[in-house]
């Protein structure tokens, strides 16, 4: 009988330890999160009833609705409706993010992350960089239905790509608000009750739907501030002229800010509450 052998375990003090780890490690522990969030999104596909359901519904009233009032047909209201559309249904989706958060952390989920040797970000960036798989379906299916009831991007496919990675990218960093949301929170429908108190006059007092001069003066000011009115013009002048202005290159902005600001704010109230 062969004997075994033990390799003895070296002493705390002698071994190479760190509380930090480095940014390769940061991003493949963020993509095998964002993989189990893909997973339970195959589990339970249901998950995706408000990002392929929702578009469609939003597009088809507000186009019946206000299209002859606002524009004379539905097919003139097109143009500005679905740029308007695409921004406000994929930043309202990302709402869900901050009440997932919420109910895994309820169930103890991230208590057992935080146990692991992995970066402090990757569980919340992993979940965070899964979304964005709700945020590309729910930009396809509305442009999907628009050029179905007519609407023909003049920017041509190259620009409408760009447009969508734009939303993509602007409501990843929004979900990190909502993300801190889900942490501070005690309820899974706190969360979202704060997230749509915040979002809604964000989303309809906006450029969105009707043109801001048509406000009153009050409201003008708001709607031109309005990081929202600044995305939808950016989305507008790329599918309708294909055309990179000022407000592209703010909304990225505005994005790369909110990510710097929120994302270490959620890390810390996480490993706080956790």
């Amino acid at each position: 009988m062969s004997a075994i052998t033990l390799t003895p375990i070296a002493p705390a003090a002698e071994r190479r330890l760190s509380n930090r780890t480095s940014l390769t490690q940061t991003v493949q522990n963020t993509f095998t999160m964002a993989y189990r969030g893909l997973v339970k999104i195959r589990r339970t596909p249901e998950q995706l009833i408000d990002v392929t359901v929702q578009p469609i519904i939003f597009t088809l009233m507000f186009a019946y609705l206000f299209g002859g009032a606002l524009a004379g047909s539905v097919e003139n209201y097109l143009p500005s409706l679905i740029p308007g559309i695409l921004v406000q249904t994929v930043i309202t989706t990302s709402v869900v993010t901050g009440t997932q958060l919420r109910e895994d952390m309820d169930k103890g989920v991230f208590d057992r992350f935080r146990s692991l040797p992995i970066a402090r970000i990757a569980p919340l960036s992993g979940a965070l960089l899964a979304d964005t798989l709700r945020y590309a379906i729910a930009t396809t299916i509305t442009f999907v239905v628009g050029f179905i009831m007519g609407y023909h991007p003049a920017g041509g496919l190259g620009a409408v790509v760009l447009a969508a990675l734009l939303v993509i990218a602007c409501s990843w960093a929004i979900s990190w608000v909502f993300a801190f949301f889900g942490v501070v929170a005690r309820t899974a429908s706190s969360v979202q009750g704060i997230s749509m108190l915040v979002l809604f006059p964000l989303t309809f007092l906006s450029n969105a739907y009707v043109d801001p001069s048509t406000l009153p003066t009050w409201l003008q000011w708001f709607a031109n501030v309005n990081p929202i009115s600044h995305l939808v013009t950016a989305v507008r002048d790329l599918a309708n002229s294909g055309v990179i202005g000022g407000d592209f290159w703010m909304s990225l902005l505005g994005a790369g800010v909110i990510v710097a600001v929120f994302a270490p704010l959620t890390v810390r109230a996480y490993m706080r509450k956790a």
